[in-house]
């Protein structure tokens, strides 16, 4: 069994605001956005440009070749799961939960693991399908829980604003 890490600060800190927590989500989405343009990027102008050539490359998207392609969508995927699973399973705050003071953390201050992590990716996209229903049940839920935070065993806290940044 692996070890859990206890994040720093510790502490009994109070379940993170709906309002925070949507401007955290917000300020990852634009940063998920330019990971997704530079991936694409590097994908279409760099691997394929050297696989099929230039001209080949702009025959290719003028024919709406490029426009569904499983490569490129498996590995936006993984680029923008494997910015979330880093930053979670390492200090618990991604780059919009610094900002907003927030952290994703096990009910015992712990840091979540992979599989954690994936589990509450899924759930996260999952819950946006209906509305975004899955974010909006934490107003409902008493212990304020989303549904990526009730599948995935972990929750989403406020920290004290005096805590030094490391």
């Amino acid at each position: 069994m692996a070890k859990h890490v206890v994040l720093q600060p510790t502490g009994n800190f109070p379940k993170a605001s709906f309002w925070k927590r949507l401007a955290a989500i917000f300020y990852d989405f634009m940063l998920c956005i330019a990971l997704v343009m530079v991936v694409t990027m590097i994908y279409q102008q760099g691997i394929l440009r050297l696989i099929y050539g230039s001209q080949a490359l702009l025959e290719m998207s003028e024919s709406q070749m490029l426009d569904i392609d499983p490569v490129l969508s498996t590995l936006l995927f993984f680029a923008v799961f494997g910015f979330f699973a880093k930053f979670w399973t390492h200090g618990g705050q991604t780059l919009g939960m610094q900002v907003w003071g927030l952290r994703v953390q096990n009910a015992d201050g712990s840091a979540i693991d992979i599989w954690q992590a994936l589990l509450r990716f899924l759930i996260a996209l999952i819950s946006w399908l209906p509305a975004g229903l899955g974010l909006l049940w934490m107003l409902f839920d008493k212990q304020k829980r989303t549904w990526s935070d009730m599948y995935s065993g972990s929750e989403v806290v406020q920290l004290p604003k005096n805590v030094h940044k490391k």
